[in-house]
């Protein structure tokens, strides 16, 4: 009875009418269609490309300023393998004394350029940098790269760094 009185109110060419149930069930079924086909290559899924997901013999990233981002572990391999390089601590002078990486210099990241090039041997040095949790190295690896050194290594934090440290207090 409702119905029929609202639909008296409303002028014979403006009701509405609702959809049937079989008209709404293909109305979806046409929305959904173009996602299943599209979804059915007909390859199996084994074949189809997989995103790619970078792997331990993929270069480290590199960073805006041209110096490039290690992991800790691709840093303490590197440091193994490669004579002369300078590991360089860029956080504060009591955070140094507290806990640093053996045989890093200090060298604060509000100090490095102007100290770099009389503390680090020249700018073909590889140079590694790290801070407390890396956002201080990362500074330091973009002045260092500005500078003109070309082997500049972001190692991040020493928060991330597993393999000890030694204090100097």
């Amino acid at each position: 009875m409702r119905r029929a009185a609202a639909n008296a109110a409303i002028p014979a060419g403006r009701r509405f009418h609702r959809p049937s149930i079989s008209l709404l069930a293909v109305l979806m079924a046409l929305c959904l269609l173009p996602g299943l086909l599209g979804s059915c290559s007909g390859a199996p899924a084994a074949e189809q490309p997989a995103a790619e997901q970078p792997t331990a013999e993929q270069p480290a990233a590199e960073g805006p300023g041209g110096y490039q981002k290690v992991s800790a572990e691709e840093a303490k391999q590197m440091m193994e393998g490669l004579p002369g390089y300078v590991l360089v601590d860029v956080r504060t002078e009591d955070e140094y004394a507290e806990a640093h990486i053996e045989g890093a210099v200090l060298i604060p990241v509000d100090a490095i350029g102007a100290r770099a090039a009389d503390e680090l041997p020249g700018k073909d040095t590889a140079v590694f940098v790290y801070c407390r949790s890396g956002v201080r190295s990362a500074q330091a690896a973009e002045t260092l790269a500005g500078l003109g050194y070309t082997q500049v290594f972001d190692m991040g934090g020493i928060n991330g760094w597993p393999y000890g440290t030694v204090s100097s207090g």
